[in-house]
């Protein structure tokens, strides 16, 4: 690493900033990460409460396989080899209150075996299913750090897999459910929050999670944040916290550096956002950047929605009960006014032995809502009614789980709840959303801009140029722009 003389202040310290931090201050920059939050990570979080850890962010971490591409690219960022990966059979369980199971296991054989045994009537959709999975384990992803011209003949070599995924990229989740008559193979597909998603991502899921290249993380995705950081530090790289970025500073049209709350300003070359979108774009720059394609998406493209989580630290080892369970409800379970869930997802965390003591379980409800200005705004006028609000579905999640684990309520000795305002407060993603722009058959995957018209000197990474978001994200932006950036200023893009 040869120091250029030149300066990048990166706003936000999650995945995207902190890979970008790395690759930069690889190739001589001197970085600055501004982080508004405590800790590094963003959306990719976990923290403690007592002995317990609760995770909200990693169900996979795609990249895992040694011999995969993504692979040598976190290994870019990191020290990859030093994570512990942990392998998990099952996708999901589907269970009703009548007694009523389904599990979507990962191995596409025995995944077909099972559910053909179940549902012989859907035999023809099973298999269309699981031919699927097959054909997308082997799929090579196009290299982000590349061009198209470049990609392009390796993806022509797997034109069987390109016709797949255009099918499959313009079905949604729920109208991929439909061609199963088997109630609970529907409710897998059709039910949730998300039921508008591509069905491209749930069938690559799967497809990944039965090789290597999707593996679970143990420490949950801090495990991952403290090594880029760790790393970061290692090359003379700085993250300040608590430093809330008001303003983009800009002069004759470029980025010249940065305003901190509190007036604070840091004068720097280049400046990458990998913050909120929105927040960048109509807050720091006061929206002078947005040309009406920007504006449109974001007054028309959908979200991935906020959630309430509530977490339960218990006394209980729950080796044997599966790790992602879904409870559909006779009765829904109301969340706030304006949604009300028919299913219940629980994470339970007998895979990680790093997020309780021995013989103890932390367990993780998943509550998606779109209400986020109904949490927002009681937080602030109804402090009280906040906290009563967030005890009451504490105890009907608590209900549920009680119903599947009798006695577990007694064994309870940790309960945590968290809503689309701590999402917000946290992490300032607009309107709580768990990620960014839902990858729906309207949108694809295509990513967005990361320059903004009339404005130079600047880049924006992560979840809001990247449909689809998740940790993957984060990397596969901020390589291409900081290549981006070297490439203009004349300086050697050295990524190992």
């Amino acid at each position: 690493m040869n120091p250029n003389g030149k300066k990048i202040v990166i706003i936000g310290g999650g995945i995207a900033g902190l890979c970008a931090a790395v690759y930069a201050q690889k190739c001589g920059y001197q970085v600055e990460v501004l982080e508004m939050h405590d800790m590094a990570g963003g959306l990719a979080m976990s923290w403690r409460r007592g002995a317990y850890t609760f995770e909200t962010c990693l169900h996979w971490f795609f990249g895992s396989d040694p011999k995969g591409p993504m692979y040598s690219q976190w290994a870019e960022v990191f020290d990859i080899n030093r994570l512990t990966f942990v392998d998990l059979p099952e996708f999901a369980r589907l269970e009703t209150e009548d007694g009523a199971s389904l599990a979507i296991v990962t191995d596409p054989d025995r995944l077909e075996k099972e559910l053909l045994q179940r549902a012989p009537q859907d035999a023809k959709a099973i298999r269309r299913l699981t031919s699927a999975v097959r054909r997308l384990r082997t799929f090579k992803m196009p290299d982000p750090s590349k061009s198209w011209m470049e990609n392009a003949p390796a993806l022509l070599c797997d034109i069987r897999s390109l016709l797949l995924l255009r099918r499959l990229t313009r079905t949604t989740f729920r109208e991929y459910g439909q061609q199963f008559t088997d109630p609970l193979l529907r409710d897998f597909f059709a039910g949730g929050a998300m039921s508008g998603i591509s069905a491209m991502a749930i069938v690559f899921s799967i497809a990944w999670m039965s090789t290597d290249e999707a593996r679970y993380v143990a420490g949950g995705a801090q495990a991952i944040v403290r090594l880029i950081e760790e790393n970061l530090a290692r090359l003379g790289g700085r993250v300040r916290f608590k430093s809330k970025v008001e303003r983009i500073l800009v002069e004759n049209g470029a980025a010249t550096g940065v305003e901190l709350a509190g007036g604070e300003t840091i004068k720097a070359d280049w400046v990458i956002s990998a913050a909120d979108g929105h927040a960048t774009i109509y807050e720091m720059l006061g929206g002078i950047y947005a040309d009406e394609k920007i504006g449109k998406a974001y007054r028309t493209m959908e979200l991935f929605p906020s959630y309430v989580q509530v977490s339960l630290g218990v006394a209980l080892d729950l080796r044997d009960e599966p790790g992602n369970l879904t409870r559909l409800l006779n009765s829904p379970l109301q969340i706030d006014p304006e949604t009300a869930a028919k299913q219940v997802s629980f994470r339970i965390f007998n895979f990680d032995p790093t997020f309780a003591p021995v013989g103890k379980t932390a367990i993780t409800c998943f509550l998606p809502t779109r209400a986020f200005a109904y949490w927002a705004q009681l937080r602030v006028d109804d402090p009280e009614r906040y906290r009563d609000e967030k005890h009451r579905v504490a105890e009907a999640v608590i209900d549920v789980i009680e119903k599947r684990i009798p006695g577990i309520r007694a064994a309870i000795e940790v309960v945590d709840v968290s809503t689309p305002a701590s999402i917000a407060r946290y992490t300032g993603n607009w309107k709580g959303s768990m990620e960014g722009w839902l990858p729906t058959p309207k949108t694809g995957f295509r990513p967005m801009p990361r320059t903004l018209p009339g404005l130079s000197k600047f880049m924006m990474v992560g979840q809001w140029v990247s449909p689809g978001g998740g940790l993957p994200s984060g990397l596969m932006t901020a390589r291409p722009a900081v290549k981006a950036i070297c490439k203009e200023d004349h300086v050697a893009f050295t990524p190992r």
